[in-house]
């Protein structure tokens, strides 16, 4: 490794110290329920916490661990391995964050797992997803499945996955995708090999997701985690069962950590993109800027150069430079993002291009940009959607 490369890893190591973490889940066998047992009601408390509970379906392509502080290991798994853990939010809980520890989690500060479910095979795990389905109103009976990115070890995505559940009012059953991520700064480059390794097992989750009673399946990798997403994407398309996508909402790509030329060859790849397909970039992402120094300069999806390019392969953009500070991590943090969410101005008719839901002028020249203290732009495809605040 170069001097330069060596300086641009020890950076990147830095931007990030902040964004994975050392968290653990806070199980002790109490919490394991047999396979076949009913998940029993959680205890809400509004000072000792948690106060409320976020049921996360999870498969993962991680080996299983007998420590269930962490009962998946960074090491990989030759098969996907089942499960639910409920993930507690604490009474104290600010919007954006996850409050984790490294020891034993406190439910009145941080998140914890209250319940964990192991199952043994991908139909049970169908089985289970549908009875949760079946509890919810009809119009919450989608699956909301969030790919983590790298750094995070088994705790942090899965705490992840729930923190965006809950902040975001996803009204959804949420299913999370952990990869092999060795949770560790100075891994890097055991990450990228590890999401390769991982698309084959987020390929067979997006599989079953499709055989449940669903009504449609929302899409959300971040960074690294896109790479694996795009590669699953380009999995099933290659094999014929572009079916699934059919069964999709839409895909979000927060971030994403690929090189443009990977990315525009994954995209002829996969041939027709599920609807809608977005990407979130930021000019001020550090983490990507340090990321395309490592690897030689070549620029990344997310870091905001490459807008144009995504617009004309029909892809909506959504540039988070000027929203929240525009940091790797804003796709989660933001509050803008999430009273957006909450208020249906980032609703499916909005990034599927129909501007009569946003509420803002749209400008026809793709070139204009809306400024402000926490601003979003949409790029459309051929043109340009502006939303502030």
């Amino acid at each position: 490794m170069t001097l330069s490369r060596l300086s641009a890893l020890l950076l990147l190591m830095f931007v990030l110290s902040g964004c994975g973490g050392r968290a653990v889940l806070g199980l002790d066998a109490s919490g394991v329920v047999k396979a076949n047992a009913a998940i029993p009601a959680p205890v809400l408390n509004d000072k000792t916490g948690p106060k409320a509970v976020i049921p996360v379906f999870v498969a993962t392509s991680r080996e299983r661990s007998d420590n269930l502080s962490l009962p998946y290991s960074a090491k990989r798994s030759p098969k996907l391995n089942f499960s639910r853990i409920d993930i507690g939010i604490p009474p104290t809980h600010k919007n954006g964050q996850v409050e984790k520890s490294s020891t034993k989690p406190n439910p009145a500060r941080n998140f914890a797992a209250t319940t964990f479910q192991p199952y043994d095979t991908g139909a049970v795990f169908v089985d289970r997803i549908n009875a949760e389905l079946a509890k919810r109103p009809a119009n919450q009976r989608e699956l909301f499945i969030f790919v983590h990115g790298y750094n995070n070890n088994f705790a942090d995505s899965v705490f992840r996955a729930a923190q965006m559940s809950y902040d975001f009012g996803i009204p959804a059953v949420t299913v999370h995708y952990s990869w092999p991520s060795a949770g560790s700064l100075g891994l890097y480059v055991y990450d990228r090999d590890s999401a390769t390794f991982g698309r084959d097992g987020l390929a067979e989750t997006l599989r079953l997701a499709a055989k449940t009673k669903a009504s449609k399946i929302l899409l959300v990798g971040h960074s690294m985690g896109t790479f694996v997403v795009m590669e699953a994407l380009r999995e099933l398309a290659e094999n014929g069962q572009t079916d699934v996508f059919r069964r999709m909402s839409g895909v979000m790509l927060a971030a994403p950590d690929i090189d443009i030329d990977v990315f525009q060859a994954q995209v002829a790849d996969i041939g027709q993109l599920p609807k809608p397909f977005t990407v979130l970039v930021s000019r001020a992402d550090r983490a990507l800027n340090v990321s395309g120094r490592i690897v030689g300069g070549h620029p990344r999806v997310g870091d905001g150069s490459s807008i144009p390019m995504l617009q004309k392969l029909g892809i909506v953009v959504l540039d988070a430079s000027d929203l929240d500070g525009g940091a790797h991590g804003v796709f989660a943090s933001s509050p803008t993002l999430m009273n957006m969410a909450r208020s249906g101005q980032l609703s499916e008719r909005v990034l599927d291009g129909d501007e009569r839901s946003a509420g803002q002028a749209v400008l026809a020249d793709g070139t204009s940009v809306i400024t402000g203290a926490a601003s979003l732009v949409i790029y459309l495809p051929g043109r340009l959607l502006g939303v502030v605040r």
